[in-house]
């Protein structure tokens, strides 16, 4: 997948300006695609220069001129090729995981305050998720909005990174108890 691909879906709501396509990967596809805004910004004219995307100017009172962008036809038609084509397995690569792979020859003292802060970012993460899935459901439940929802990608991907970030704080606070039990275990011998 490329930058490209995840700029499209992401202007499938809709208009966006640069900055609301910044905010909305921060929001909501950073749990499976992490850019910069000014990758973005960048992105955003090699699509419009290759007609993926187009964009209007917006003149407002007292502020700088906008861009909005939205997908072309020619930008569906892309997303739809690359939706057709298989999906490459995903690869993690943590720096944390090396660290922790190396737990048994290293003081874990830092280490344990790495996994506590990255739990701390998890359960954060997972709370900013759990107000965007709110927020794309509005009063429908979960079921409902799933079988006659208008836009499900944006809240599966949502779901995808509630899971992801569970995962993350479950399996740091996990780490932080065995290798603390660990270091207790071995002051006391």
């Amino acid at each position: 997948m490329a930058l490209r691909h995840a700029v499209l879906a992401a202007l499938l709501d809709g208009e966006l300006s640069g900055y609301q396509l910044a905010k909305a990967f921060d929001v909501g596809v950073a749990n499976f695609w992490y850019a910069q805004p000014q990758q973005l910004y960048a992105e955003l004219t090699r699509l419009e220069q290759q007609g993926l995307v187009a964009g209007r100017e917006v003149v407002q009172e007292s502020r700088p001129t906008k861009r909005l962008f939205h997908v072309t036809d020619a930008g569906l038609a892309e997303l739809e090729a690359f939706t057709a084509a298989s999906a490459k397995p995903a690869f993690v690569r943590d720096d944390l995981m090396v660290k922790v792979q190396a737990a048994d020859s290293v003081d874990t003292a830092t280490l344990i305050d790495q996994l506590t802060e990255r739990a701390e970012i998890a359960r954060a993460r997972i709370e900013l998720f759990e107000a965007l899935l709110r927020r794309l459901r509005g009063d429908r439940g979960e079921e409902d909005f799933l079988r006659h929802g208008h836009r499900i990608g944006p809240y599966l991907t949502c779901l995808r990174g509630v899971a992801f970030e569970q995962e993350n704080r479950d399996w740091c606070l996990r780490t932080v108890a065995v290798l603390e039990e660990r270091r207790h275990t071995r002051a006391r011998n």
